[in-house]
């Protein structure tokens, strides 16, 4: 009987098993199918449709209708509109940095833009012939220009300071109403036959000069002598506290202290002053009225004996040049300047390049004056037949 139960029970060993491999293949298989059978639908059809074919190349669809639930999402990195006939049926909304309101204006100037040099050489030869050439040549024809002193007084000492006084310009006109103002910058001068006569045809005139003995000295009805100085820049403030009665002013300061400025205002179009600047049409118009500034000098006279380069410049960079209506200026050409320094082509390149930043404002040099009283020197050199002095006049051809 023992022999007989020990093949029985080794039996169902291996029955135990083939059972257990059994089960351990079956729950794998249907793991594996489980793993790759059909995902269920993500959101029943409703009745009465029939399903849509795959389309797996399709594009994808578009977004929620205005009014729903998602929230629209505006990329910081992304500042572009979206294109015509995108998301939404208005207009495309602006990325988070778009400018708002009106466009800022610029700032302040540092520096002019120089010009191209006049050749590949950068040679003075160059430079200085056509520097000359500029100065020499006029740009605009004035049919009435003023010059007295030429015709009366041949005295060295008076020197040829023309403006133009054509219909076309305002100035004419502001003498005719006694309308107008000059301001004569000068050191130590004791040429004032110009200042003069424009006081008795009726300007008001304000003569700048560091000699006068006393800070104000009203010498006729409309000639004012000021014991003042135009500086390109204004003292230090350390330096104006010690002194109070500084001498040196930038011509901006002296018209702020003055009280020689408007401000834009609105006017019916058929009483705007001709001397006056109509401001920005696109924003100037309110019905039949528009806005505009006045020139707060009319013309302007510098006589400053070689700093003339480096005030012309902060007239210039600070914008001042578009409250000036004439400009005379004497140049002188014999060394730099104040302040002015380099080789000699950039320094003429540098002359130049102001000249032409006048241009750009609108200026037109209607006159050219060569003093061939004064040495003919050019730079400390005797060439090109050039003088050491000119006075030229321009017209700011927007004031009309």
């Amino acid at each position: 009987m023992a022999r007989e139960r020990l093949p029985a029970r080794g039996c169902g060993a291996l029955r135990r098993c083939l059972l257990g491999a059994a089960l351990l293949l079956s729950l794998r298989l249907c793991a594996e199918l489980r793993r790759a059978g059909p995902r269920p639908p993500a959101r029943s059809a409703p009745p009465g449709t029939a399903p849509r074919p795959p389309a797996p190349h399709l594009p994808p669809a578009p977004g929620p209708p205005r009014g729903a639930s998602r929230r629209r999402v505006t990329y910081v990195r992304s500042g572009r509109r979206a294109p015509p006939g995108g998301r939404g049926s208005g207009p495309p909304e602006p990325g988070c940095c778009a400018p708002r309101g009106p466009p800022r204006r610029k700032g302040p100037r540092w520096h002019i833009d120089l010009q191209p040099w006049a050749g590949p050489a950068q040679s003075l030869d160059e430079e200085a012939l056509r520097f000359l050439r500029y100065i020499s040549t006029t740009q605009i024809a004035c049919n009435h220009i003023s010059t007295d002193s030429l015709a009366t007084d041949s005295s060295p000492a008076k020197k040829p300071w023309s403006v133009c006084l054509d219909d076309r310009f305002g100035l004419a006109h502001q003498i005719r109403n006694k309308q107008c103002r000059l301001y004569s910058l000068g050191l130590g001068s004791d040429d004032t036959h110009f200042e003069v006569r424009m006081a008795d045809e009726g300007c008001e005139v304000h003569r700048f000069d560091p000699s006068v003995n006393s800070a104000h000295v009203l010498e006729s009805q409309r000639l004012w002598f000021h014991r003042l100085s135009v500086d390109w820049r204004d003292p230090h403030p350390a330096v104006a506290a010690q002194k109070l009665h500084s001498n040196a002013r930038k011509l901006g300061t002296i018209l702020n202290e003055f009280g020689h400025h408007k401000k834009p205002t609105n006017q019916p179009t058929n009483s705007i002053p001709n001397c006056c600047l109509l401001v920005g049409k696109g924003e100037a118009w309110s019905g039949s009225r528009m806005s505009y500034i006045c020139f707060l000098i009319d013309v302007l006279k510098a006589d400053l004996e070689s700093a003339e380069w480096k005030v012309l410049e902060n007239l210039i960079l600070e914008d001042v040049l578009g409250q000036i209506g004439q400009l005379i200026f004497e140049i002188h050409l014999h060394w730099p300047g104040f302040e002015v320094s380099g080789s000699d082509s950039s320094v003429v390149r540098f002359w130049y390049s102001l000249l032409k930043e006048l241009e750009l404002k609108d200026f037109r040099l209607f006159h050219s004056y060569k003093d061939l009283s004064k040495p003919q020197l050019f730079l400390k050199k005797d060439i090109f037949n050039a003088s050491s002095c000119y006075i030229l006049s321009w017209v700011n051809t927007r004031w009309k």
